[in-house]
Formats: structure tokens, C-alpha cells, sequence
């Protein structure tokens, strides 16, 4: 039996027409060095037919790549609506990456034309050269005719400044009916050993991780929102917000480049955010600023943060200082990323939520997760057996493009390297990374946990943890600790801290104090950075006896 529905295809391009004719008068506004300017979402898909024109005019008349540059801001909005809809594929290049990486992945995926914002030209000059593909390139943003266009045309690319290159063309566009398994947008991975490996994402894949992203367990996104992706649109789609707030009707709000603490709370004090996102560092950072200056974000009600594990101190500091709820949100670049929640069960309440809240949560509906063992196996749920996280779904790559890699995936699961337990509730704890998990003397220590305990102390701004050789034990956790300003606590205080919640053999035994966590493109600890300067001497280590 058949059904009697209207077969519609899901589709960035229903998103683009129902959120800038529905929701006309939601607005994108973009923080500016001293101010905002905003847009209406009527004006923003005027302009998404209008850059669809002049993509069209620039030979884009297929699935061909275009390629963005650039910060969140109201113009990588408009390319996010337009470049899809229009039947090209949307590229968003990581601006973090090592210029190596970054001609690799150009001209991996064979990016045709390329957005660039006037404030990264300094940055693209060098690079440009090296993209073997890419023909024309756009320069956006209030001071693109001020940027250096003369060193971007030194590389023989057609270069034209954005605004005019729209300002020639209708303000209607044609838009094809697109088959919502065709590509949509593509993102690379940070790639931590070779080349970055890429994941293409659907129109059918983007629509339900939008709507994933809307629901009450996530976003709980409304029309009257106003939702700030701190995360950047280069970086798994702004974890899906800029399509979720769309679809939602949710005024968006930019930051540009302005993500320091201070001008970053200063944009959230004018524009009122109720929904955010990002990764803890950029949280830990805002919350030291807001504890000492007091700006008034009593407009924010939840925060999404992943990327990496979230402390509970941080989560418990926002909301007990500030009333602002975090929700610890768990996934990858190949999950488009959003692949769980962390919330607690109904009927738990006070301190017993923390451990919930702590974890990387439950699946969201459309993903499943399993644990296998080493020989492949799935082992049980019950929250006792570790083993590696796998997970299947609807917006789950089943395939990285152009690179066949077998060993990322198992009978139709991805495996994602996380190591870690399941409940029977199917909450998942991660305790590691499969390559980072430290083995000592035949036993499992998890960095993860012993990080975010170091991370509640009073005194610590982070921690990170990694395995370094020992003779007896064969790995032996070393911790390195940024302090807070002016404090002075010793190891021997940090390991005694960490006695109240760890055995003996499970505490750091050797000891780094510095300045910064080493950071990747994506702003997760960079731990092969710490590994390598430890092994070649110049980290200043202190030990602290085990036994």
C-alpha cells in the first residue's frame, strides 16, 4: 500500500524560500569593530538570488564547488543559502588550517570560485597561487574595496568585490528542483593523521540534522529566537545552526571575527542572544570576563557546547552564577555533527544530573550507537564494558569523497576512534580517544575524565593529558596545567585534589605548567603537540611519586 503524501524533496533550497518569505522580518546581524549591521531575511534571500545570478554568470551551472573564506557574518550566510540551492555544492574552507592543507583541500574538491571576506585577503594573498582550480574569486564585506585586490589578481584570478558582482543582477531567481540525495555542502575533516579527509553532505542529510538541531532537545528553537553560532560556519556548519535558525524563523546573530571575550560580550550585550554555540574554550574564556565585568546576557537561556569534552565546573559556574543553561552536544565533522545530547533522564534532579550532564548523552532520533570490541564485536550496554563508539544515521557518512578508508568503516557504521561505555539507556560516556587512551601496566586511564576534574579545580583555567613512556608501567599520564593568574598551586596540591575521585595508579605522576593548551584547527586540544614536546625536551616537567 502506497501512501497518498505529496512527494516534496527535502532540500536547503524549501529552507531558503520558507525562511527569508515567512520569517521576512528575522534578521542576520553581523558584529562590526565598532557596532552591528544587520539585514532582514526578505533582504537576505534578495541577495541569495542575486549571488546565484552572478555565480551563474561565472559558469556555475552544475554541481561545480564554490568555495568560502570566510568568518560568520551575514554574506557566508547568503552563500550558504544560495550556492546550494542553486544545484552547486557549498566548500567551507577551514581558514585554520596549514596553508599545505589548505591548497590540498581546494584543489581536492576542485573549487571553482571562492568568497573571500575583506578582512582574511592578507591571508589568502600568499595562498591563491597555489589553488590550482579555483578561477574567480569574490571579495566580501564592507571594506572589500579597500583590501589588497591588486596581490589577489597578481595571481591571475578573476577577482571582483562581491557587493557589485550582486548589485548587477536580478533580484529573482530561478531555483531547479534538486534531488535531495545530491550533494549539498562538503566539509573536511581537521585531519590529525594525513591528508584532511572530506565528507559531502545532502540536501536530505542537512534538512533532518536542521530539524534535529530545532527540537526541544537541542536548540528548541523559535521564531522569536536569537540565535549567535559562535562555532565557526568553516567548522561542520556551524554545527547546523545557521539552517536550523533559518528553518526556525530565528534571527541570527554574527560575530565576524570578533571572538575575544571582551568584544564578544559586548556584541551579545547589544544583539541579545537567547541560543548559543561553541566549543568550552571560548565559554571558559567569556566566563572569566563576564564574572569580573557583569554584562547584562541575562537574554541567554541555553548554550550548546562541544568540540570537545565539557567541564561540569564550567557547565555548573554558568548556570549558578549566571542562570545560563549549557547542554554538552556530542558528535564530528562526519555527523554533519550533532549525533547526541547530553541531558539527564526524567525524575533526576540536584547534583545527580552532573554525571549525565557530563557524558556525551543519547543518541538523537534518526542515530543509532553501538560499542564494538577490538575484534569487531558489539559488546553489551551496560555501562560497564568499554569498547570503541560506532554510530549509523540519516546524516552519518557512509563514505569520505574521493578516499576510500575502509578502516573508518564496519558493516554500514561509522567508527568514530571514541572509546567509551553504554548504558542501558543508551547513554554513552566517552573516556577517550582511541589514540589517546593511556594504557599503564595493563589497565586503562582515561584523559578525558582526569582533564575535566583538573579543569574544577578553582586554580585551573585547563588541563590536558597525555600517555608518555614509562620503563615498568609502559604509559604513565603527564598533566599540563594553565594556571589561573597569580596562582601558585603545586602538583603535589593538584594530585591530592584529583585523590578525592581517582585511585593511586590512575593520577598524573609527572607535571607541565603552561601557558596554553596546544589547540587544532578546530580548537580541540592538540595532544600530538604536547606528545612531540615532551619527547623533545621542552616542556619543563616536575614529578610527583606513584605507587
Amino acid at each position: 500500500m502506497q501512501s497518498t503524501m505529496q512527494d516534496i524533496p527535502l532540500t536547503i533550497t524549501s529552507i531558503l524560500t520558507h525562511g527569508t518569505t515567512v520569517h521576512a522580518q528575522s534578521e542576520v546581524v553581523t558584529a562590526t569593530a565598532d557596532g552591528m549591521r544587520s539585514r532582514t531575511y526578505a533582504e537576505v534571500g534578495r541577495r541569495a538570488a542575486q549571488l546565484a545570478n552572478a555565480l551563474r554568470r561565472l559558469g556555475i551551472d552544475g554541481d561545480q564547488r564554490v568555495a568560502t573564506f570566510q568568518w560568520n557574518n551575514g554574506e557566508h550566510l547568503e552563500a550558504y543559502l544560495a550556492v546550494p540551492s542553486m544545484g552547486a555544492v557549498l566548500h567551507t574552507l577551514n581558514i585554520r588550517l596549514f596553508p599545505e592543507q589548505l591548497t590540498y583541500i581546494a584543489d581536492h574538491a576542485e573549487d571553482r570560485v571562492l568568497i573571500v571576506d575583506d578582512s582574511l585577503v592578507p591571508m589568502l594573498v600568499g595562498l591563491l597561487p597555489t589553488f590550482t582550480t579555483v578561477e574567480h574569486v569574490l571579495v566580501a564585506g564592507p571594506d572589500a574595496a579597500a583590501a589588497d585586490l591588486d596581490g589577489l589578481r597578481a595571481s591571475g584570478k578573476n577577482v571582483l568585490l562581491y557587493d557589485e558582482a550582486l548589485a548587477a543582477e536580478e533580484e529573482t531567481f530561478d531555483w531547479p528542483e534538486i534531488d535531495e540525495r545530491s550533494a549539498a555542502a562538503m566539509c573536511y575533516t581537521s585531519g590529525t593523521t594525513g591528508n584532511p579527509k572530506g565528507v559531502v553532505y545532502s540536501h536530505r542529510s542537512a534538512y533532518l540534522h536542521s530539524m534535529a538541531v530545532c527540537g526541544g532537545n537541542v536548540g528548541a528553537l523559535h521564531w522569536d529566537d536569537r540565535v549567535l553560532p559562535v562555532v565557526p560556519m568553516f567548522h561542520a556548519n556551524a554545527w547546523g545552526l545557521p539552517y536550523a535558525a533559518v528553518m526556525a524563523g530565528s534571527s541570527l546573530l554574527m560575530p565576524d571575527r570578533w571572538l575575544q571575550a571582551e568584544p564578544l560580550a559586548r556584541f551579545m550585550v547589544d544583539s541579545r542572544p537567547t541560543v548559543s554555540g561553541g566549543v568550552p574554550t571560548v565559554w571558559n574564556d567569556l566566563l572569566a570576563h563576564i564574572d569580573e565585568h557583569k554584562p547584562d546576557l541575562s537574554s541567554l537561556r541555553r548554550v550548546l557546547c562541544g568540540g570537545s569534552q565539557v567541564p561540569v565546573a564550567l557547565q555548573k559556574a554558568l548556570l549558578e552564577r549566571h542562570s545560563i543553561e549549557m547542554v554538552q552536544a556530542w558528535g564530528m565533522t562526519e555527523t554533519s555533527p550533532v549525533a547526541s545530547v547530553a541531558r539527564e533522564p526524567v525524575g533526576v534532579e540536584g547534583d545527580a544530573i552532573w554525571p549525565y550532564r557530563g557524558g556525551a548523552g543519547r543518541p538523537l532520533c534518526g542515530v543509532e550507537a553501538r560499542i564494538t570490541g577490538d575484534d569487531g564485536s558489539e559488546m553489551a550496554a551496560d555501562g560497564v564494558e568499554v569498547g570503541e563508539v560506532e554510530v549509523r544515521g540519516p546524516w552519518v557518512t557512509g563514505a569520505y569523497y574521493k578516499d576510500d578508508d575502509p578502516e573508518k568503516f564496519r558493516d554500514g557504521w561509522l567508527r568514530t576512534g571514541d572509546v567509551g561505555t553504554l548504558d542501558p539507556q543508551r547513554y554513552i560516556t566517552l573516556t577517550d580517544r582511541a589514540k589517546d587512551v593511556i594504557k599503564s601496566g595493563g589497565e586503562w586511564i582515561s584523559s578525558v575524565e582526569l582533564e575535566s576534574a583538573l579543569m574544577g579545580h578553582p586554580d585551573v583555567v585547563e588541563a590536558a593529558v597525555v600517555g608518555i613512556p614509562d620503563e615498568k608501567w609502559q604509559e604513565r599520564p603527564l598533566a599540563s596545567v594553565v594556571l589561573r593568574q597569580g596562582a601558585s598551586t603545586t602538583p603535589e596540591e593538584l594530585r591530592e585534589f584529583l585523590a578525592e575521585h581517582f585511585a593511586k595508579w590512575q593520577l598524573p605522576d609527572a607535571w607541565a605548567y603552561i601557558e596554553a593548551v596546544p589547540r587544532t584547527s578546530v580548537g580541540k586540544f592538540d595532544k600530538k603537540v604536547l606528545r612531540r614536546q615532551f619527547g623533545e625536551g621542552e616542556l619543563d616537567v616536575r614529578r610527583t611519586p606513584h605507587h
